[in-house]
């Protein structure tokens, strides 16, 4: 017999049946080999040329920037850096399967998403180098980045703050009959705040139309993931709140692409969430503050290595007769110099001015502001010698 409690559907029965973990299975999407060909039953979703191409010109633009980044921050030319390496394919592929104007909130890995969307390499280093073009006028940290124009919401170091945001964000679209979603990207360690628990449940229950999209890389900074949860990933949450729920494997940027647009046709028709675990390893250390070094071992980065999705999908396209790696080999030499190039361009140009520190709070600064800035200038002043770079 059913018996309605609440909206949910209860089956009632007479006999002691515990739920165990092993009554659930949840599998991992995955159309691509590693060799590039795809699996004989596998479907491969609609896409064309234009846009896969830029998926793969996507991929090699960040590579090629976390590279020359990770060495500036070595150099101490920029004061912290996170590397997108791994889950450059979870992040791109994501990124393509939405519309221009669905609204992102990232957690900060998702450099690729952004620069898909038309960020530039001069809006990276700006950001970068926190000078005077800087979108955020040089008030975050490096990688905390933020473009009202390509509908990418700024950056926040707390973990998990985003979740919760992006659900309120999306059931304003639901609100306002908005024919667009949002997609809120972080990782399984973030999963363990209780943002996550919070996000989910009020996603689930005001039928937001948000894609939750879990990177799963293995590591909360140092922790491994049997040493953050029991359960089966991520996944088994989203079906615990409610909300439907796909697993991909991250390292396949056509898996990941046609997950998300599924997520997003489900969000947009039956105005309800959805979450998508993709399965990746974080092939460079959690950021420059960070050495993988005292928790995880060279034999098992080298065992991950293998499945790597840039040469995976480069070889799907190289097959597909979509790119020419003559033609590949000599545009990442390019990059490489454009991004040497405007390293140079960016660090050259002066700091925002101080007076700019107290602007878009409020619609006008308050006296209480003012008297804080007047406060700093006389400790700038009292010891110009660590401060020379101000103006």
């Amino acid at each position: 017999m059913k018996n309605t409690i609440n909206h949910t559907t209860h089956i009632i029965t007479h006999t002691l049946k515990p739920i165990t973990t092993d009554a659930l299975s949840i599998e991992t999407l995955s159309l691509l080999k590693t060799n590039g060909s795809l699996y004989p039953e596998a479907v491969c979703p609609t896409i064309d040329q234009k846009t896969a191409v830029k998926i793969y010109h996507t991929m090699q633009f960040i590579r090629l920037l976390d590279d020359r980044m990770q060495a500036c921050q070595r150099q101490g030319r920029i004061s912290f850096y996170m590397q997108c390496l791994g889950e450059e394919a979870a992040v791109t592929g994501s990124a393509a399967g939405l519309h221009q104007q669905d609204m992102i909130f990232a957690q900060y890995r998702e450099q690729a998403a952004l620069h898909y969307r038309g960020f530039t390499l001069q809006q990276f280093m700006n950001q970068l180098f926190s000078n005077q073009l800087d979108l955020g006028k040089g008030r975050q940290m490096p990688v905390h980045y933020g473009s009202a124009d390509l509908n990418y919401m700024t950056i926040s170091s707390p973990l998990a703050t985003q979740i919760p945001q992006a659900s309120g964000y999306a059931y304003g679209q639901r609100l306002r009959k908005d024919p667009y979603c949002t997609l809120c990207y972080f990782g399984e360690g973030a999963a363990s705040e209780g943002d996550f628990h919070a996000g989910l449940n009020m996603a689930a229950v005001h039928q937001a139309p948000v894609i939750f999209f879990c990177r799963n890389n293995g590591y909360a900074i140092s922790t491994p993931t049997y040493e953050q949860f029991i359960g089966d990933g991520i996944a088994s949450r989203g079906i615990g709140y409610g909300i439907d729920t796909l697993r991909v494997d991250g390292n396949d940027v056509l898996a990941v692409y046609a997950a998300t647009q599924y997520a997003r046709n489900h969000a947009m028709t039956q105005h309800k969430p959805f979450l998508i675990e993709a399965i990746n390893y974080r092939s460079a250390a959690h950021s420059t503050s960070d050495d993988p070094i005292g928790y995880r071992t060279k034999e098992e980065e080298k065992k991950f290595s293998t499945n790597n999705a840039f040469y995976r999908y480069e070889t799907f396209l190289i097959q597909k007769n979509w790119i020419d790696l003559k033609e590949e080999i000599e545009r990442t030499e390019q990059i490489k110099q454009d991004i040497l190039t405007d390293v140079k361009r960016a660090e050259k140009i002066e700091k925002p001015i101080i007076d700019q520190m107290i602007e878009d709070v409020y619609d006008k600064p308050t006296t209480q502001l003012f008297n804080q800035l007047d406060d700093l200038k006389k400790h700038i002043q009292h010891y110009p010698e660590l401060y020379s770079h101000v103006h």
